[in-house]
């Protein structure tokens, strides 16, 4: 088997993982059988989200998240759940709005996203370490962590988001 398939192979398996995260939170009671229809998860999400709408009416929720690829992640879930996300003007790239039942939120909406993101970064970080390893430098633990104080910095550089 050659890289590509690995990598296919490799993506194959994060899609099905993060369908089996939504599977898992449609539904807790669903049998087996149902756990394995992603859009049958996805409707009776939609359907739990219209439920706690009903009794719950939805409130404003601001959402810091970390980086760029847990905002695509929510953004994503959010518009697949039929949930307008948005921001303010001169709000950050890593601010998401949404009005949305607080009970939803509590009870689907944020740990779903939780795991999902976790496994996610997990994938992120793996894939990046073996690109590193491959292309650069076979060594890519952290670095040394020294005792005593720092130095004053002569120079400082910080990387550029160049996702806002």
């Amino acid at each position: 088997m050659n890289s590509t398939d690995t990598e296919s192979n490799d993506h194959q398996r994060l899609i099905e993982r993060l369908k089996r995260i939504e599977t898992l939170f449609a539904d807790a009671a669903a049998t087996a059988g149902e756990k394995t229809a992603a859009g049958q998860a996805r409707e009776r999400i939609r359907q739990r989200l219209a439920a706690f709408a009903q009794v719950d009416p939805p409130v404003e929720y601001s959402f810091a998240l970390r980086n760029p690829w847990s905002h695509k992640l929510f953004v994503a879930l959010l518009r697949r759940y039929n949930i307008r996300p948005y921001r303010y003007a001169r709000q950050r790239y890593t601010t998401v709005m949404a009005r949305v039942p607080a009970r939803f939120v509590r009870e689907t909406l944020w740990p779903e996203f939780v795991e999902l993101d976790r496994t996610l970064q997990s994938y992120l970080t793996e894939e990046t370490n073996r690109i590193i390893a491959e292309s650069l430098n076979k060594d890519t633990s952290d670095v040394e962590v020294r005792s005593g104080q720092a130095l004053p910095a002569t120079a400082m550089m910080e990387a550029a988001d160049a996702f806002q």
